[in-house]
């Protein structure tokens, strides 16, 4: 083994062996979940500052393009939950592929969303990516792109 090849598979291996893709689909899951407010209950916006690691970005791809920290991102949809103007909202993944490798992960995933936003109830759906990292607390999120579709 060259010290090249050597020095790669010791970066794979900085946490120890891979977790498996079910840590990986818990987190996932948490993440879409995280601003579901179905049938009154309160939406968990923290579980977002949870599952992104410090420094993370989100990254609206379109139709307008925008970056935010964690905190930007939050920040305008809990405005919306804590008026009362989003109910009923539920976004879920419709499929993903994710690939592992050591201590990083990309997963690609279709969803679908629907909730009422000011009293019109609409529905849609989108593509996002987003970038894992295995941490010493487990996955996290580093980074989450995404494109919404009507």
């Amino acid at each position: 083994m060259t010290q090249a090849t050597r020095a790669r598979t010791n970066r794979c291996r900085c946490y120890g062996p891979s977790m498996s893709k079910a840590e990986i689909d818990g987190v996932a899951a948490e993440f879409f979940s995280a601003f579901d407010n179905r049938g009154g209950k309160a939406a968990d916006v923290d579980r977002v500052r949870r599952l992104v690691v410090p420094g993370g970005v989100l990254i609206k791809a379109g139709p307008e393009f925008t970056v935010y920290t964690v905190e930007e991102f939050i920040e305008p949809r809990q405005q919306l939950l804590a008026e009362g103007r989003l109910v009923n909202f539920n976004e879920w993944e419709t499929a993903e592929h994710t690939e592992t490798v050591g201590a990083i992960a990309s997963r690609f995933s279709e969803y679908r969303k629907s909730g009422i936003l000011d009293g019109v109830p609409f529905k849609g759906g989108g593509t996002k990516t987003m970038q894992f990292v295995l941490t010493p607390d487990g996955w996290r999120i580093a980074a989450v792109s995404w494109c919404d579709r009507p």
